[in-house]
């Protein structure tokens, strides 16, 4: 077997975000911290992305933060990332636009976590160890007090508060349930598909073959190598 890769969902070669030819610029607007500028722009952002009730919390997020905001298009390999910038002590956090209010929710908060673990103990630690860990559970634990979310999610959450993974993708159970609020009725679940069944991922063919632990071999049609694509991926049949 050769060439097999892994990634949150699919190994995909990966540019800057700062590349044009990445990000087109109708794609994603960038809000600078200038409180009495973008508060706003970045709330009817918040509004129309988040839950009912969790905009003020995330945006005092923000406001007490000081970084910068993306929206960006949508990402096969991760709904969002966090970067700091050691030369312009800059932190940016970037989010896929096209995730439905809970996945925004959970993934906002997720790179926050990242934001204060940089400011608390810089890169003396590794990126999702136990200090990351026990500040994104408490960033979410005040949240999931206030707010009401739906049973099947609420559950995962609870499970994920207590061990967060590195990625809410590499959290099946999180992920599934997370799904269920994507409004995207003409995709499916890879694990649903049949062994040998051609399917598309973003703008490539593959044909789904064996499961190893959580991911299935699958081949791509056009250049015959392998990839390790998530069993909670949404593909196109």
């Amino acid at each position: 077997m050769k060439n097999k890769r892994k990634s949150p969902i699919i190994t995909r070669n990966k540019k800057s975000l700062h590349s044009p030819a990445s990000v087109p610029a109708n794609s994603y607007f960038k809000i600078l911290f200038r409180p009495k500028m973008q508060d706003n722009l970045l709330i009817t952002v918040f509004e129309k992305h988040l839950p009912k009730g969790t905009v003020s919390y995330c945006y005092k997020l923000w406001y007490e933060n000081h970084f910068y905001f993306r929206l960006a298009r949508r990402r096969e390999s991760k709904l969002g990332d966090y970067r700091y910038d050691p030369r312009t002590k800059e932190h940016t956090i970037t989010l896929n636009h096209d995730l439905n209010p809970y996945s925004f929710l959970v993934t906002y908060l997720h790179e926050v976590a990242h934001l204060k673990a940089q400011i608390r103990y810089g890169n003396r630690i590794k990126p999702h160890g136990d200090q990351w860990k026990a500040i994104f559970s408490e960033l979410l634990i005040p949240i999931f007090e206030r707010h009401d979310f739906p049973t099947s999610l609420s559950k995962a959450l609870k499970d994920y508060i207590a061990d967060p993974k590195a990625s809410t993708c590499s959290d099946t159970n999180l992920m599934m349930a997370l799904r269920e609020f994507d409004k995207d009725d003409n995709l499916v679940y890879l694990s649903e598909l049949t062994e040998g069944q051609r399917f598309r991922l973003g703008r490539k063919f593959f044909i789904k073959g064996k499961l190893n632990r959580t991911r299935y071999i699958c081949k791509e049609c056009k250049s015959g190598k392998s990839y390790y694509v998530s069993e909670v991926a949404l593909v196109e049949i």
